[in-house]
């Protein structure tokens, strides 16, 4: 059988906080932390799971994906 190509288990995703978390929910806030962002602007390039998806939508009005590749 033929291994699967590394590319497949490296796929990522980046995403730019483009809102603040000012006035926002503590969970909001915390969900900006797990996804390594808490200023403006800011970029991160995460691995591309269902959990982070999953934050990625919890806080959708406050980030924008970049590249997932």
């Amino acid at each position: 059988m033929a291994k699967q190509p590394a590319a497949d288990a490296a796929k990522t995703i980046t995403v730019e906080q483009i809102g603040s978390p000012i006035r926002r929910e503590a969970k909001q806030r915390q969900t900006l932390v797990g996804l390594k962002l808490n200023k403006l602007h800011r970029t991160s390039t995460l691995e591309d799971t269902p959990a982070v998806r999953g934050m990625i939508e919890k806080v959708k009005h406050l980030v924008r994906v970049v590249d997932g590749q």
